[in-house]
């Protein structure tokens, strides 16, 4: 469910773009070749690590959207930043969390991504490795550490932008 909820908010994001939403017992074989993609292709454009898709999940199968290069992932919504109850803990790729450090949580990029965040009120901008999952409410699209939210100035909950630089 909170899954769902997450999708929705970044099928909002991608409002101009052709979507498709998941119906039960779809593939992502079957999608991508109803609308002329690789299965690579449709993973790409929706940001996939993995081949599980759910109904109810909305898929960008074809346009541009504003501003996105061809190959580019980018996602728009709000983030938030986790910090001392979880600082020297274990994160889910294994590593020690430090909220001093520049590294997010984000639900399905893979671990070791680079992605710059953006706050697009101040136009402030930090990069990010991610190296833990979440946030899993499906109002936020990532969590910040501690470091990251404060160097753009988001040590609240705020509208940001993400560019994947490298996976």
């Amino acid at each position: 469910m909170r899954l769902l909820a997450l999708w929705l908010v970044f099928a909002l994001a991608l409002a101009l773009a052709q979507t498709y939403t998941v119906k039960p017992g779809d593939t992502l074989y079957r999608i991508a070749k109803a609308h002329g993609l690789t299965v690579a292709e449709l993973m790409r454009l929706n940001g996939l690590t993995s081949e599980r898709i759910y109904p109810g999940q909305v898929l960008r199968v074809g346009g541009e959207g504003p501003k996105e290069p061809r190959g580019r992932f980018f996602q728009e919504g709000l983030a938030v930043w986790y910090g001392p109850g979880f600082h020297g803990k274990r994160t889910a790729s294994g590593e020690i969390y430090d909220l001093h450090a520049l590294t997010a949580a984000h639900p399905t990029l893979p671990f070791g991504t680079r992605v710059r965040v953006t706050n697009p009120k101040n136009g402030r901008s930090v990069v990010v490795r991610i190296n833990d999952r979440g946030p899993f409410g499906g109002r936020y699209i990532i969590d910040l550490s501690y470091a990251a939210a404060k160097a753009i100035g988001a040590l609240s909950a705020t509208r940001v932008r993400l560019e994947v630089l490298e996976e």
